[in-house]
C-alpha cells in the first residue's frame, strides 16, 4: 500500500498570526510550510524600546525554527511570497523552487507603514514594524546628538534636537513618552556642548485626541502625561510637508531633522494578488469563520484581515492576531476531519499604552488604570507574553537596570555614518 499524501498548509507569516495557526494545527493530520521573509519571530510591542537603544534585538526576537522546533508536522522556509494564485492553489516565492502549492493557506503577512500616497516621505520619516527599522530610527535618534554636538550654528542645533514623531496611537506616544526620559537622564552627562535635556518633542496626530481608539478619559490622561513630560502636542493638524530638515504641520513650519513616522498601515503588498476585495487600508474582508469569499481553503489573518464583529472592526494588535491565528489553524482541522466552521470571536483583553517613567494607560475590562498602577500592569503583562524564559529574563534586567541607574544599555553605533555637512542639509537654507 502507498503511503498517505496530507493536506498541505502553507502559512505566511511567521509573526503572532501565523506562530498561532501552526500551533494550533500541532495534531491535525496535515504537513505545514511556514514562510517568513526572515528567520525570526518579532514580540513587536516592545520594538519601541529597541528604536530608543532601551533593549537590544536579541530580547525581543526569537527564531522561527526554535520556537516550533518541537512541532514535528512543521517545516520553516526562509522566503518571501510575492503573489498568490487562489485558483491554481499556489504561491510565487522569491527562491528556487519559486512555486509552493497547497491545500490550505493562511496568510498572516501583516501590515507596512502607509504614507496616505506620498510614499516620497519614507526616506524622511522611517516607521517601525521590523528590527530593520529599529535599527534605522535608533542610528537616527544618537545621530541626530552627535550632529548636534559638532555644529556651531545655534539653529541648525536646534533643529538637530528637535524629534518629530507623526501619529498618537500607541506606538507614537510610547515613542514620544519615551524620548525625554532619555535626553533629561541618560544622555545628559555625555556631551560637552549641548544640552540633551533641551531637546523638542513633538507629537502629531491629525484626529482631535491622543490614543484615539482608548476610551476619552484614558486619552486625556495620557495627554496630560505627555504634556507633563514636555512634550508638544500638535492635535487636529495633519502633516503637510517634510524636509530633510522640517516638517509642516497645518500652517506651522517645525524645524526638525528628525522624524518618525507611526500614523498609518497598510496590507502587506501580496494581498493585492488574490484579486479579492479589499478596504482602504489594503486589508483583505473576509468571512466570519476569516476565510475569503469563494475560497474556504484560504484564510486571512492579523493586520491583513479585515474583520467585523457586531459592527466593531477587530484591531490589529496582538491579541487579535493570536486569536484569529489560531481560529484559522482550527478551522482548517475542522475542514480536513469534513466538519464544519464557525464564525471568529474576538475576546478584546484591554488596552495598553506606557508613557514613559511610572505613566501609563490600561483599560483591563470595566477596569481603566492610569499612572503608576498602571504602568506596573503594562510592565507585567509584556512581560508575560514575551516569548521565551531568556528574553523575560534579558528584558527584566535590562529594565531594572534602566530604572536603577536611569541609562539605556544598547547606544552603539556600529555602521558607517557620512560626515554631518554630507548628511544633514543646513537648516539655514530653507
Amino acid at each position: 500500500m502507498g503511503s498517505v499524501v496530507r493536506p498541505r498548509v502553507v502559512i505566511i507569516g511567521g509573526g503572532f498570526g501565523g506562530v498561532a495557526a501552526a500551533r494550533a494545527l500541532r495534531d491535525a493530520p496535515v504537513d505545514i510550510t511556514l514562510v517568513d521573509r526572515t528567520n525570526h519571530h518579532l514580540f513587536q510591542p516592545l520594538l519601541y524600546q529597541v528604536a530608543t537603544a532601551g533593549l537590544s534585538p536579541g530580547d525581543i526576537a526569537v527564531p522561527i525554527r526554535w520556537l516550533l522546533r518541537r512541532q514535528r508536522n512543521v517545516e520553516v522556509l526562509l522566503a518571501e511570497a510575492l503573489a498568490i494564485d487562489p485558483v491554481a492553489r499556489s504561491v510565487l516565492l522569491d527562491v528556487e523552487p519559486n512555486t509552493l502549492r497547497y491545500d490550505y493557506l493562511v496568510l498572516a503577512a501583516g501590515a507596512r507603514h502607509a504614507y496616505f500616497g506620498r510614499d516620497d516621505w519614507a526616506p524622511l520619516a522611517p516607521g517601525l514594524k521590523t528590527l530593520a527599522d529599529a535599527a534605522e530610527l535608533r542610528k537616527r535618534f544618537l545621530l541626530s546628538f552627535e550632529r548636534a554636538e559638532r555644529t556651531a550654528d545655534p539653529v541648525e542645533r536646534a533643529a538637530l534636537q528637535t524629534i518629530v514623531v507623526v501619529g498618537a496611537g500607541p506606538t507614537g506616544v510610547e515613542l514620544a513618552g519615551i524620548i525625554p526620559e532619555i535626553t533629561h537622564t541618560a544622555l545628559r552627562r555625555e556631551f560637552r556642548h549641548i544640552d540633551t535635556a533641551k531637546t523638542r518633542v513633538v507629537l502629531v496626530e491629525a484626529g482631535s485626541r491622543v490614543l484615539p481608539a482608548f476610551d476619552p478619559a484614558l486619552s486625556d490622561a495620557a495627554a496630560r502625561s505627555l504634556r507633563a513630560l514636555g512634550v508638544e502636542l500638535r492635535l487636529g493638524a495633519p502633516v503637510t510637508a517634510i524636509t530633510p530638515y522640517s516638517v509642516t504641520v497645518g500652517g506651522e513650519l517645525i524645524p526638525a531633522t528628525t522624524v518618525f513616522w507611526a500614523a498609518g498601515n497598510a496590507g502587506a503588498p501580496v494581498a493585492r494578488s488574490l484579486s479579492v476585495p479589499l478596504d482602504r487600508a489594503g486589508r483583505v474582508i473576509v468571512e466570519p469563520d476569516l476565510s475569503v469569499a469563494g475560497h474556504p481553503e484560504l484564510f486571512v489573518v492579523g493586520d491583513l484581515a479585515h474583520v467585523e464583529i457586531g459592527g466593531a472592526l477587530v484591531p490589529g494588535v496582538a491579541p487579535g492576531a493570536n486569536q484569529g491565528g489560531a481560529h484559522a489553524g482550527r478551522m482548517i482541522a475542522q475542514r480536513v476531519r469534513g466538519a464544519p466552521t464557525s464564525p471568529f470571536v474576538y475576546h478584546h483583553k484591554g488596552d495598553l499604552a506606557t508613557i514613559g517613567r511610572h505613566k501609563a494607560v490600561a483599560a483591563l475590562g470595566p477596569i481603566k488604570l492610569s499612572g503608576l498602577i498602571a504602568w506596573w500592569a503594562w510592565l507585567f503583562i509584556h512581560l508575560l507574553y514575551l516569548v521565551g524564559f531568556r528574553n523575560r529574563v534579558s528584558v527584566l534586567l535590562q529594565w531594572g537596570y534602566a530604572y536603577l541607574t536611569f541609562q539605556r544599555g544598547v547606544r552603539l553605533l556600529s555602521a558607517p555614518t557620512l560626515p554631518m555637512e554630507d548628511a544633514v542639509p543646513q537648516v539655514n537654507a530653507a
